[in-house]
């Protein structure tokens, strides 16, 4: 199959996808992950230096006041802003997380970026104009004592957004948009 069919079917699968999730817009917010076990993760932000342990999903619903906690460490520490992250985000760390059989903390770079930030950012080059991290749909992250490129392979294999790679600066790139990887 030539590259060209590759991307296209890609865009007919995502376009599906979109359609799909417009028509039943409470699918498309839905998890992919089983939805049966609760689901733990350690977060440290290595800008602010906080640590969080929360259990953020119960094996039947998602804990409100967890979510918040996890918001507030993904948060824009250069503005000090705060936005809703999207969970599925979350769920695909863990997922990976249990793909690797790794139990460690998850090292957030990046979650929340406001437009200022992001605007500052480009200026330096490598941020998108309209990047996932302004829509709370994006996180860059590492887990500790596990290979970056394992990590990257783990999220590649979700098939859940986009998976970006950046060893020189030590973090993986996910988001919950499109199916892609660079």
């Amino acid at each position: 199959m030539s590259d060209f069919d590759y991307m296209r079917r890609q865009l007919l699968i995502a376009g599906g996808l979109t359609l799909g999730a417009c028509l039943v817009p409470g699918m498309a917010i839905a998890s992919p992950f089983k939805a049966t076990n609760p689901r733990k993760i350690s977060l440290c932000n290595i800008h602010t230096g906080e640590d969080i342990d929360s259990e953020f999903f119960n094996g039947e619903s998602y804990i409100k006041t967890e979510l918040k906690r996890i918001d507030n460490i993904c948060r824009d520490f250069r503005q000090n802003e705060v936005a809703k992250m999207d969970k599925r985000l979350f769920d695909a760390i863990t997922e990976i997380q249990a793909n690797l059989g790794h139990k460690g903390q998850v090292r957030i770079i990046s979650g929340y970026r406001s437009p200022a930030t992001n605007k500052m950012l480009q200026k330096k080059g490598g941020v998108a104009t309209k990047s996932y991290h302004m829509k709370g749909q994006a996180i860059d992250f590492n887990l500790e004592g596990v290979s970056l490129s394992k990590v990257r392979k783990a999220a590649i294999d979700l098939q859940l957004g986009g998976v970006g790679y950046y060893p020189k600066s030590d973090f993986v790139h996910i988001d919950t948009g499109p199916v892609r990887r660079w």
